[in-house]
């Protein structure tokens, strides 16, 4: 049986408790595994935040399925995880859908922690994912925030939207 892919760009949803399963299935070397599930904000009603009403997502096939390979990579080579994978969503979301699912598994919780993070700070700031969101006042594209910049910086990688000014 061969294992899942540890890159999945798909328009439709994904089961939680499903993939973590399938992360861990047969190996009995797994003592942790971490998973982070990011979702449409809807912001409608919450001070401080723009409504959302649909979030659309784009990539550019095999670059971004590449990219992301390259960074589970570094990760196994950084954290010593067992496993990880990276399913994220395209195409139109509505609020309070689930568009990006990381899923990490390895001897200790600690290391699972981090590889997580690793793979979230990246995907935030350097994926190849171009996103729209659309709201009362019309649709925006959306850049990374510097937050998610420096972010990526702790782990000693340059954010390209950092040196390009965006």
């Amino acid at each position: 049986m061969s294992k899942p892919a540890r890159v999945r760009i798909q328009t439709g949803d994904f089961d939680l408790s499903a993939e973590c399963a399938a992360l861990r299935a047969d190996d009995g070397g797994v003592g942790a595994v971490v998973s982070f599930v990011g979702t449409v904000r809807g912001g409608a009603g919450q001070p401080g935040t723009d409504a959302i009403s649909l979030m659309e997502l784009e990539h550019y096939p095999g670059m971004t399925e590449a990219a992301i390979e390259a960074m589970i990579d570094e990760a196994q080579r950084r954290f010593d995880i067992r496993a990880a994978r990276v399913i994220h969503r395209v195409g139109p979301l509505a609020p309070l859908a689930q568009i990006v699912g990381v899923f990490v598994s390895a001897r200790h919780r600690g290391q699972a922690f981090q590889a997580c993070e690793f793979l979230m700070d990246y995907l935030k700031t350097q994926a190849p994912f171009w996103k729209k969101e659309h709201g009362p006042d019309g649709a925006r594209w959306v850049d990374a925030r510097e937050v998610d910049d420096a972010a990526l910086a702790r782990w000693g990688i340059a954010s390209d939207n950092a040196a390009s000014g965006a």
